[in-house]
């Protein structure tokens, strides 16, 4: 599967990196006791850490919104999922167990406070572009919704488009039926290549550990 980041993003968004994880022969279920507990206590944790805090001082929040911005997306009017989650988190509405691959991919949006997206590779059509939206582009997201993309970053396939760092799409969305998937990971633009290589090589092995198959991995920039 080849991934390419289109030019109009580059040009708008100079320093943004994004990693992608393929996997294959990968098993999804409900998620093992031990990490539905790391989970929670983890949220329990962040549920702490964040009484006191605005999303403007989490500095990957504040990041995402600048990019948000930079595309010509409000993101007081869509936010980047990421201070979606921190914002349930800190109103105490902890996210509660859906399958192990969901479960982990929320996990480590809140880890790192970036967004990520999973989905399920068999699902993708030919090769995945990251782009930013025109008005035609839009899809039914994972809430229910139609999901309007004009002027937000997104990722799109030879079907249209199907994720992106606000919510994604119900026509990709993994599953328990899933064996292979592709996981986009939407780094701060702060960061340094070597430190996004280092992040995706945890994520990757965290993720093999739950679900065994094997993976490749690459940093787009």
């Amino acid at each position: 599967m080849k991934v390419t980041v289109r030019d109009d993003v580059k040009s708008k968004l100079p320093s943004s990196k994004y990693g992608i994880i393929h996997y294959k022969d990968i098993i999804v279920g409900a998620s093992p006791q031990m990490l539905k507990g790391r989970i929670r206590l983890f949220q329990e944790s962040l549920h702490l850490d964040l009484e006191d805090k605005d999303m403007k001082d989490i500095p990957g929040v504040a990041e995402w919104r600048s990019v948000f911005k930079e595309t010509g997306t409000d993101p007081s009017r869509y936010r980047p999922a990421i201070e979606a989650l921190y914002r349930r988190v800190k109103k105490g509405q902890f996210l509660e167990p859906f399958n192990s691959a969901v479960d982990l991919n929320n996990f480590f949006s809140m880890k790192y406070e970036i967004p990520f997206g999973i989905y399920d590779a068999d699902k993708i059509s030919g090769d995945v572009t990251i782009a930013v939206g025109d008005e035609t582009a839009s899809y039914e997201g994972l809430n229910g919704r139609e999901i309007k993309l004009s002027q937000m970053l997104h990722t799109r396939d030879g079907e249209g488009s199907f994720g992106s760092p606000f919510v994604d799409s119900r026509r990709t969305a993994i599953s328990e039926e899933s064996i292979s998937a592709l996981h986009v990971v939407y780094f701060k633009p702060s960061m340094r290549k070597e430190e996004c290589e280092e992040m995706l090589a945890a994520i990757s092995e965290m993720f093999l550990q739950v679900h065994g198959g094997t993976s490749e991995y690459w940093v787009l920039d």
